[in-house]
């Protein structure tokens, strides 16, 4: 079976919406005048809520389309080629992380500025592949249920426990290091708990490719998904109470009183159900090549909003300024001009890269050469100079 037919469409769509809702929320966000962001505001509410959809969907497919890609070879463990691929992404998403916030006034200065350290969404995906690769190899060995169990046990922990970790700050550990656990510092996302995203999606993942083949794999998901969805979103608070009443443990009244991870999470799985309905007519190549270009979306959009190596992005002269009279249309109009970049960047990446090379080629070649002048001229001067010198040392022993 070829890969177009095992292609999930609608994964790709799903992608391409969050990261199109990640722009448009990044764009408002970071410029919308907050005398604009009114609470009562029915339109401002349900944007604030779809907003907070965003980064839980867009961590979960990625875990799904990752683990999906991860187990659909036949080699297992450390044969597989996709784990070297996956430890390569998880590190090429990490270094991209830290490049985009590189200040290049500060480097010609000698500084890092402190918001280089500071962990965002590359940073925690990054980590999570890697996370999400070293569990597959502890678990490969074992029973076909374990790697699945282990990555909702992880998610379930980590969702669990967040009330707790939460209130550490990791101050015995280095700043650069600390700000993956705890945003006391700044950071955007961490790894605990958004890494409990990527894990479900990975779990997802294994039972599409599980039951791959069969006839009702869609009504069955679709339902399971939507019940899921449903029981997060609307009961799960009130389980959590009433586990809280019935156990007496106070874990549960903190979960409780701010369940943002369970009703998240069954938002996201609300979302699958929902483009699993409409997968049929989410097959334009357009969408597609959105969906699978998300990364260069990112760094575009990243550049040009907040400003990545020189500071000068739509952040710092617009900050919290427009009114949404203009920041409506804007985020429209940024949402598009970052898409199209990417679209060109990907329909000329293999000329790009090409011309890339063949510069990195020229340069390697041009120090090479002057390498080797540098030590011709020194060998010329080195005749030169010795006699001259030795003449010296002659004179000096004489004396």
């Amino acid at each position: 079976m070829g890969d177009k037919a095992n292609r999930l469409f609608f994964i790709d769509a799903m992608r391409a919406w969050a990261i199109l809702m990640m722009l448009q929320g990044h764009f408002i966000d970071g410029l919308l005048n907050p005398i604009f962001r009114n609470p009562e505001n029915p339109i401002y509410n349900i944007w604030l809520y779809f907003r907070g959809i965003t980064a839980p969907v867009f961590f979960t497919v990625s875990g799904f389309i990752f683990t999906y890609l991860l187990v659909r070879v036949p080699q297992r463990g450390l044969e597989n080629p996709r784990v070297k691929k996956g430890i390569r992404r998880g590190l090429q998403l990490l270094l991209i992380g830290y490049l985009l916030r590189l200040n290049l006034f500060g480097l010609l200065k000698g500084e890092l500025y402190y918001g280089f350290y500071l962990v965002d969404v590359l940073h925690c995906i990054g980590l999570s592949i890697l996370a999400i690769v070293g569990i597959y190899l502890l678990t490969v060995q074992k029973k076909h249920f374990v790697f699945p169990l282990s990555l909702i046990l992880v998610t379930i922990l980590l969702f669990l426990l967040e009330p707790l970790y939460k209130q550490y700050t990791f101050g015995f550990l280095p700043q650069g290091l600390a700000n993956y656990f705890t945003k006391a510092n700044g950071s955007v996302f961490t790894i605990f708990p958004w890494m409990g995203y990527t894990s479900i999606g990975a779990a997802i993942a294994l039972l599409f490719v599980r039951f791959k083949n069969h006839r009702h794999l869609y009504p069955y998901a679709i339902g399971v998904a939507a019940l899921l969805g449903c029981g997060l979103v609307f009961l799960s608070s009130d389980l959590f109470l009433k586990l809280s009443e019935v156990t007496g443990i106070e874990l549960f009244e903190l979960i409780q009183s701010n369940n943002y991870l369970f009703i998240r999470l069954g938002d996201v799985f609300l979302a699958f159900a929902v483009f699993m309905i409409f997968k049929s007519f989410l097959t334009h190549k357009t969408i597609l090549k959105v969906g699978s270009s998300t990364l260069t979306i990112y760094v575009i959009h990243f550049v040009v909003l907040y400003g990545s190596f020189t500071g000068l992005g739509l952040y710092k002269f617009f900050q919290h300024g427009l009114n949404p009279m203009i920041a409506i249309p804007g985020a429209v109009a940024f949402m598009v001009l970052c898409t199209y970049l990417s679209l060109q960047y990907v329909k000329y990446e293999e000329e790009i890269m090409a011309q890339l090379a063949y510069g990195t080629q020229h340069i390697k070649s041009q120090v090479v050469l002057l390498q080797k002048t540098v030590i011709n001229i020194l060998k010329e001067i080195g005749l030169r100079v010795r006699p001259f010198l030795m003449r010296i040392f002659k004179v000096v022993r004489n004396d």
